[in-house]
């Protein structure tokens, strides 16, 4: 296998799309960015003589190989495979809230990873690397990998996990080599609003006092650009056929990393624990086993919690600071 020289990210706008691609281009590998047209978050990702912006849907990704010879990023094809380019699909629709249910829009990210399959064999990659959740496994006491049985409980992870099992068949059929990935808990720069860690950090940034369950939960939480990092290296050096956990590896109880977080941004700030009520399906124990990524690609995680959470409490500093100037 041919080391990378040249990547194309889908879903490169979030957390661990930017960290993917900023690794990849401190490395010196050429990156196409693919984001969606009129997208407001593609602001987010600077120019650099090494990526390119090409805009194209997901819903049109069989137009993506004259976009990207039209913006000048250099593709192989079907008939001449390109040795060292690979293709990252990061791109999916409906990852929070509600959304997580809607089965025809999860069933519809089940068609488009497949139509990434064929783009990426439209332009002559050499493997494909797809990202899934820690979501396909629905509740498991235990430390995740590729032998736990997948029971997914929602639509997310129903159709993450079929996405997985139909791409591995899809690119096996072109030739490709195939990684999956199962992410767990990120945080860092550009994650959504939404989420336990932003959320908490906001409403202490506001002066809010943030309302939290009991945080009991054993959580293993990784820093976004150690996971852009791991999705590299995958890119490298990860099996075909093999699907690999991502993760820190390691626990600490919920409350410990709230508690991480209010004294990162103000130590004297109240948190309300017990004031949120489990959820009806809530996990209590989340860990990766990252023994094959380990052993495949030599990862180890390099940020402590707590430098992590300091980069983005000034990530989400300065986007305050920009909004009001």
């Amino acid at each position: 296998m041919q080391g990378m020289q040249s990547a194309i990210v889908t879903g490169p706008t979030g957390a661990v799309g930017m960290a993917l691609i900023n690794n990849l281009i401190s490395h010196g590998i050429r990156v196409a960015a693919v984001v969606r047209p009129g997208s407001a978050r593609a602001a987010r990702i600077k120019d650099n003589p090494l990526l390119t912006k090409v805009e194209c849907g997901l819903d049109e990704l069989d137009k993506l190989k004259d976009r990207l010879a039209r913006a000048g990023f250099r593709t192989g094809s079907a008939d001449e495979r390109m040795g060292g380019l690979v293709f990252y699909h990061l791109g999916w629709d409906g990852t929070f809230g509600n959304s997580r249910n809607n089965m025809h829009g999860q069933n519809l990210n089940v068609k488009y990873s497949l139509d990434a399959v064929d783009a990426a064999n439209e332009c002559g990659c050499e493997g494909w690397i797809g990202t899934g959740s820690q979501a396909e496994y629905g509740r498991f006491e235990g430390k995740l990998n590729a032998q736990v049985p997948a029971f997914p409980e929602n639509g997310y992870g129903i159709a993450k996990l079929c996405a997985g099992q139909m791409t591995r068949i899809a690119c096996s059929q072109y030739g490709m080599r195939h990684v999956w990935t199962r992410i767990l808990s990120i945080y860092g720069p550009y994650d959504g609003e939404k989420t336990m860690v932003m959320s908490t950090i906001a409403a202490l940034l506001d002066g809010r006092i943030p309302d939290c369950t009991k945080g009991e939960q054993e959580w293993d939480y990784l820093y976004s650009d150690d996971a852009g990092r791991a999705l590299m290296l995958l890119g490298q050096s990860g099996h075909d056929g093999k699907i690999y956990c991502i993760g820190s590896g390691r626990t600490r109880p919920l409350r410990e990393y709230i508690e991480d977080i209010r004294d990162a941004v103000n130590p004297d700030a109240q948190i309300n624990f017990g004031a949120v009520d489990y959820a009806p399906k809530q996990v209590f124990y989340l860990c990766a086993d990252i023994s094959d990524l380990h052993d495949d690609t030599g990862f180890e995680p390099s940020t402590a919690f707590a430098d992590g959470i300091k980069d983005t409490i000034n990530y989400l500093k300065s986007e305050k600071f920009n909004e009001k100037n």
